[in-house]
């Protein structure tokens, strides 16, 4: 997680926990003028709702603007994770033994970035993935962004 992400999830997380949530992750997204913060909450028994977003958004938005946590102007997004959701956290990882999940590394690994797979385990910091029986070994801070695959 980087340093501007983590600063940020300090200051949100006691705000989202206050109103009866949990912050699952968050993505800043710099590009032109506006940034783009993407804050995805989530409850034990999966049931955010849309009145959920709506006051965790004006919450963190209050707080976002009397810290100035962001300089220049951005747009805030709140919503449930949903069911690809994405990994941020071994905890989050760990949930989801068993599951499968689609990944990108920050740096290729045998000459590619992408895999998706099985998650068959946590192992210290590292995650192992089972790629078309072939078992892989990353470390979460090499993956640049996880998500998890929806079973229909």
């Amino acid at each position: 997680m980087a340093l501007a992400d983590s600063k940020l999830k300090q200051l949100l997380e006691p705000v989202v926990e206050s109103l009866g949530c949990e912050l699952w992750g968050l993505d800043l997204q710099s590009g032109g003028k506006t940034k783009l913060l993407r804050l995805y909450i989530d409850r034990a028994d999966d049931s955010i709702g849309i009145e959920d977003c709506e006051k965790v958004s004006r919450q963190s938005s209050a707080i976002l603007d009397v810290e100035e946590a962001i300089t220049g102007d951005y747009i805030l997004e709140v919503s449930s994770p949903g069911m690809d959701r994405p990994l941020y956290e071994l905890a989050q990882y760990e949930k989801y033994v068993g599951e499968d999940i689609s990944l990108k590394l920050r740096f290729p690994y045998e000459g590619r970035r992408n895999f998706k797979g099985r998650l068959r385990a946590v192992d210290g910091d590292e995650i192992v993935l089972v790629v078309a029986d072939h078992e892989f070994l990353f470390p979460v801070e090499g993956i640049e962004k996880a998500n998890v695959v929806p079973r229909f």
